[in-house]
């Protein structure tokens, strides 16, 4: 309401015109403060736009029901989905789900009881139903004297980031070559730089035969400038016994010239006849070449599913394990020329994947099942039995919908390299 709309309220309702005016001024007052309230939470959301997504202020009241919400911002609505108008009075207990952490939820009351802010992360759910990682950063207001009167919470989805770090750490299978070959990286050095042991692992690292690293110092299998940097300061590091820092970062040379940039660990080893220092090194353009490949792999994900596939569908595993398509997009028409009808349930899962391929793209759903997001290369069929190869991005999603959401595109022969 404006000043205007509210002083024709007034005078239809005040008893004479010094009461109508008295009411103005107060009106106006009221007004005026509560323009400058929205200007003030205006700046503050533009300070925090780029760390949060979303705020909330509820009350103080921690009893059942919960704090109620009393504002939500723009941001709220985009990340959530619920209009502003749907949660005020509701707790952000709407937001909880099977899988919000109930420890998570029981440390944050523990905190907001205590009058302290709260910053932890668990599973929220959007309004359809989707899962997302919602990070809160919770804060009490305060009044003038001092007193808490509402809590403020800040919010950012987080799950994107949380979806790339567990595809690394689901990726360690392809990582257990690395961590086996560099982990058993050995070289063993006496006190004057000279090779006294390369295991095989090294051998192959740098392409020398045990013999011909035997008559070599250390520093003959780095560069020209890093050799000499590392001869110049050999005696003076093996008298500290490499104890300056805990890793070094240096480059050796392959037998071909090339450079291979390694992180090593060295310790001190004492031998029947002699001392010698133990380098142990870590492959670090290996590891560098393998996470760009992961990270380019993610980014690979994330296109074929935020662009436009050739069909989407939604699927879960019915009790007898089998999958079942939920919903499929109207596009596999155009791809395989079945009916969306005829692509449902398990039967028409069986009719749209190859039966050679049926194995593969079951495996493909089940990891997808076990919380990983997944892209598989396997065939389909289209009605007239002709194969068609496609790339199938799939990952989990709500489960009181379904289980798995996944996006296909047509593998063409011009761009399998590329998608691959």
């Amino acid at each position: 309401m404006d000043i205007l709309e509210a002083m024709r309220v007034i005078k239809k309702h005040a008893k004479d015109e010094t009461s109508a005016n008295i009411i103005k001024e107060l009106v106006e007052q009221i007004i005026d403060e509560r323009d400058q309230v929205k200007k003030e939470l205006s700046l503050l959301e533009a300070a925090i736009r780029n760390d949060y997504d979303s705020i909330i202020i509820t009350e103080l009241d921690l009893n059942d029901p919960g704090p109620r919400i009393v504002y939500v911002n723009d941001g709220f609505e985009r990340m959530t989905g619920y209009k502003r108008e749907e949660v005020i009075g509701e707790t952000p207990r709407i937001l909880q789900g099977p899988k919000t952490d109930r420890a998570t939820l029981d440390r944050l009351r523990e905190s907001l009881v205590e009058g302290k802010a709260f910053f932890g992360q668990t599973v929220n759910y959007r309004k359809d139903g989707s899962e997302f990682i919602n990070q809160w950063d919770i804060h009490p207001l305060v009044n003038h004297e001092g007193k808490i009167t509402h809590w403020v919470s800040y919010q950012h989805d987080i799950t994107e980031r949380k979806r790339v770090e567990q595809s690394l750490i689901d990726s360690k299978v392809e990582m257990d070559d690395f961590y086996e070959k560099s982990k058993h990286t050995i070289l063993d050095v006496t006190d004057d730089g000279s090779i006294r042991f390369a295991n095989k692992s090294l051998q192959e690292l740098i392409g020398y035969e045990k013999e011909e690293l035997q008559k070599l110092k250390v520093w003959d299998i780095m560069p020209e400038k890093h050799g000499e940097i590392l001869e110049n300061n050999f005696k003076k590091l093996w008298q500290e016994d490499f104890s300056t820092q805990p890793d070094y970062r240096f480059i050796l040379q392959h037998k071909s010239g090339l450079p291979v940039q390694v992180e090593a660990s060295i310790k001190p080893l004492e031998l029947k006849t002699e001392k010698v220092m133990r380098i142990e090194v870590s492959n670090i353009s290996l590891r560098k070449k393998v996470l760009k490949t992961l990270y380019q792999r993610n980014q690979d994900f994330s296109r074929i599913f935020n662009t436009k596939s050739d069909f989407k569908y939604g699927l879960s595993f019915s009790d007898s394990g089998n999958p079942d398509f939920r919903w499929i997009s109207d596009d596999v028409l155009k791809i395989t020329g079945f009916e969306q009808y005829e692509c449902e349930g398990y039967e028409g899962w069986k009719k749209l994947i190859h039966p050679e391929d049926r194995e593969k793209a079951l495996n493909h759903l089940k990891k997808v099942s076990d919380g990983r997001s997944v892209c598989s290369e396997y065939r389909i069929r289209d009605k007239e039995g002709n194969e068609i190869q496609v790339m199938d991005y799939a990952k989990p999603v709500d489960i009181s919908k379904f289980d798995i959401k996944g996006a296909v595109v047509v593998v063409k022969k011009d761009q399998e390299e590329q998608i691959v």
